[in-house]
């Protein structure tokens, strides 16, 4: 081999090196500013163009790159596969199942397939999605109501008040102002609960009682003058 083959041989290997640096300096780069939630410019999409191979890697990172809200993707390891929990939020209630172990190929594409769902990586590794859904979650459908607890706080229960069964606390009322504009057979009625039949009601109720809300600034007034 003479010096002009051997120049061309290094030539040709240096310009295979040269297109795998760049191609894995480029992906490492858009990988990095992917999970910082920020997206490509103009500009770096163009200076990719330039190269072929960069042109293939772009598209594949285009297909596979988990969005702003999903970034958190970019976290699982290829190798490991994770519990997978779903937490259904209803206006009223909510719902914990396990979905099962996972890969980190199975979760991706769960999430592509439901990409209003919201997930996060847990301290302690598993993997935790939460759907937000418009109405009652089973346990409001057969047992929600509505009432006071012992403190004068609105409050969604599982099932009548007395049983102290606390779902949520919503807000303190004003007791004194509440008995003295509304008619005694609905103070009654609050008293011994609401029940809870339609995500309507629900609402419905909450507005009408919000009237009586004490604000932050009125709780600490009273707190003082106890």
């Amino acid at each position: 081999m003479n010096i002009f083959q051997i120049k061309k041989h290094l030539k040709k290997r240096w310009r295979r090196w040269r297109r795998a640096i760049w191609t894995a300096s480029a992906f490492c780069l858009i990988a990095v500013m992917a999970w910082m939630g920020l997206p490509l410019s103009d500009q770096m999409e163009k200076l990719m163009a330039r190269e072929p191979m960069a042109i293939e890697t772009l598209g594949k990172w285009r297909e596979a790159a988990p969005d702003a809200d999903h970034a958190w993707l970019l976290e699982l390891d290829e190798d490991k596969s994770r519990i997978v929990h779903l937490t259904k939020i209803y206006t009223c209630g909510e719902e914990s199942s396990v979905l099962g172990i996972m890969t980190p190929v199975e979760i991706t594409a769960l999430m592509k397939d439901h990409p209003a769902w919201e997930g996060r990586l847990g301290a302690g590794g598993d993997v935790w999605i939460e759907e937000k859904i418009d109405g009652l979650s089973d346990t409001c459908k057969t047992r929600g109501y509505i009432g006071l607890d012992k403190d004068g706080n609105l409050t969604l229960f599982d099932g009548p008040p007395k049983k102290e069964k606390v779902i949520r606390t919503f807000f303190q009322m004003d007791v004194e102002m509440m008995e003295s504009a509304l008619p005694a057979e609905v103070i009654q009625q609050l008293q011994q609960g609401i029940r809870i039949q339609d995500v309507e009601e629900y609402n419905s109720v909450l507005s009408t009682f919000s009237d009586f809300a004490i604000e932050p600034s009125e709780r600490v007034m009273q707190q003082d003058e106890e």
